[in-house]
């Protein structure tokens, strides 16, 4: 019997779909490892956000093993390759609606106690003034909760404490938070 593949890169197709359809603009994050060929100098604490809409790549493949594209950075043309296993989330840069994943690194690249939390972090000029209700974005999917251990939610909070965990509330920036 073959081996089944994940659900992950048709969700990941799926939502690169849907917010192309919708006029947002798609963004990978990807947790960079030996596999991932990116620009090393645009990776931050072992991470890196790609732009995946049409207009800022050429020859994109979203595939079920590896994610393959060209794209510019600082104006020099570069060929990337993320392994999809290595994808942490995909949104929409305009709202914030997107799904995270778990990725999981060997145990010597571990920092902390296990127990931080990942966020992705939004300016305000990304950020349309209204309610999440008024947007139509994706909504949680019964059944996800127990493919994984992690928490997935959008989060309100005050300007300039992006580095504390976040707690739901009505003011503030959205952020796409993974919890461990």
């Amino acid at each position: 019997m073959t081996e089944e593949v994940s659900t992950k890169p048709y969700l990941i197709r799926a939502i690169h779909e849907w917010a192309v359809d919708n006029g947002y603009t798609p963004y990978l994050a990807v947790a960079v490892n030996e596999q991932t060929q990116v620009p090393r100098e645009f990776v931050k604490a072992g991470e890196i956000v790609l732009n995946v809409s049409p207009f800022a790549t050429n020859k994109l493949q979203l595939g079920n093993e590896w994610i393959e594209f060209e794209a510019r950075f600082g104006g020099v043309a570069r060929s990337i390759m993320v392994p999809v296993d290595q994808v942490s989330a995909i949104y929409a840069r305009e709202n914030g609606h997107g799904m995270a994943f778990e990725v999981h690194k060997p145990l010597s690249e571990i920092e902390g106690d296990g127990n931080e939390a990942v966020q992705f972090v939004f300016d305000e000029a990304d950020e349309e003034a209204s309610e999440p209700a008024e947007r139509g974005g994706l909504k949680p999917v019964s059944g996800a909760a127990e493919q994984s251990d992690s928490l997935v939610s959008v989060v309100k909070s005050e300007p300039g404490d992006e580095n504390s965990p976040k707690k739901p509330g009505p003011k503030g920036k959205s952020h796409l938070t993974r919890v461990k």
